[in-house]
């Protein structure tokens, strides 16, 4: 049916078309007829003003600024404290005995337990990026309740290592005092 209706139509049109051939040189006489439209359309184009340019960078910068800051706001992350109130306090406990634990090792670090020391550190490294990584899964689950165990459980293992540190820091060194009580008897 479709097709009827333009088979027909160019029946109609049969005697409309242009079949003629152009003159000789029709081809460069339109391109030069067309650059010269194109030149002079260039030459009446109105100059920019630099202040224009310059609003319009300091528009685009602005609106930048405006992005970032709004994107920074909308990436906080959630940690254990926003979840309850508890939750604050067992963070707060946490914090405060993993810091302290710290203090004590730095208080006790020397040439002899460097290596515990470090060691020790990059655990505690690792460690944290992973409560990080948790800190993430805590906001994309909702509170779910396997991620608050996971990110107490990351609390508790910097708490062991911290303390298996120490205690590996003051059997070394009482092993070094009874070694130079032998030597000294």
């Amino acid at each position: 049916m479709k097709r009827d209706k333009i088979e027909e139509l160019f029946r109609n049109l049969a005697g409309d078309f242009d079949v003629e051939t152009p003159e000789f040189g029709h081809q460069k006489r339109f391109l030069d007829k067309l650059n010269s439209i194109n030149t002079n359309k260039v030459d009446k184009a109105p100059k920019r003003k630099s202040y224009t340019l310059f609003l319009s960078i300091a528009a685009s910068v602005m609106i930048c600024f405006g992005l970032f800051i709004f994107l920074q706001n909308n990436t906080e992350v959630n940690d254990l404290a926003s979840v309850s109130p508890e939750l604050s306090q067992t963070q707060d406990f946490f914090t405060t005995a993993i810091t302290s634990e710290l203090n004590k090792i730095k208080a006790q670090r020397s040439p002899e337990n460097e290596v515990l020391v470090s060691d020790a550190l990059k655990q505690m490294e690792l460690l944290e990026k992973n409560y990080e990584r948790l800190k993430i899964d805590l906001q994309e689950s909702g509170n779910d309740k396997r991620v608050i165990s996971a990110m107490i459980s990351n609390f508790q293992s910097r708490i062991d290592i911290l303390e298996n540190v120490l205690k590996s820091i003051e059997n070394l060194r009482e092993f070094k005092q009874s070694e130079q009580n032998k030597m000294t008897i």
